[in-house]
């Protein structure tokens, strides 16, 4: 004798395979993100804190910050060669992601470091936001960013060589693809 099971429960079992299709606990790697971020986090003796968005798409990627605890201003905004912000002053992070080896440049510039954010502005209460397409960017390949740091600086970004004289590190985030 053959035993009907019931279309709902049929259904709902489908539906829980559907739902763990592409499940893993794996990160993404660089070539497969799409999305990228970074917690920023005070250097010492510094209240720099906030997010870093990035979102590849097909004419760059876009990059959102929102940051506090800044002096009001301009602060240089940069990605360096290295995911380490673990030095007090975030040296840890190297000098900016440069591996063109190009002139520094604002960040509308042809010629720049690919790292080369220009400057985000925080008002009188410390607060700043940043949001900008940049075509420099990538989120995989070669020059991806992920597993870099992004580096929050003291003074703001002039352009000049080599790196813009922009002062201390005040805040430091590894960015990591999702």
């Amino acid at each position: 004798m053959i035993r009907f099971i019931d279309k709902p429960i049929i259904g709902l079992a489908l539906a829980l395979a559907a739902s763990c299709l592409g499940c893993s606990d794996d990160e993404p790697t660089a070539s497969e993100a799409t999305q990228a971020s970074a917690v920023i986090n005070p250097t010492e003796g510094n209240q720099a804190q906030g997010t870093v968005e990035f979102t590849q798409g097909a004419g760059g990627v876009r990059v959102i910050a929102n940051l506090t605890g800044l002096t009001e201003g301009d602060h240089g905004f940069h990605i360096h060669e290295k995911g380490d912000c673990s030095a007090a002053d975030g040296t840890s992070a190297g000098g900016h992601f440069n591996p063109e080896n190009k002139a520094h440049g604002a960040p509308d510039a042809a010629e720049r470091h690919v790292g080369d954010l220009g400057n985000i502005t925080a008002d009188d209460a410390g607060q700043a936001t940043y949001n900008r397409l940049d075509t420099h960017l990538e989120l995989d390949g070669a020059n991806s960013i992920i597993g870099l740091a992004v580096i929050v600086h003291a003074l703001p970004d002039d352009f000049s060589q080599p790196t813009g004289a922009a002062g201390a590190r005040v805040g430091c985030g590894v960015i990591e693809g999702r």
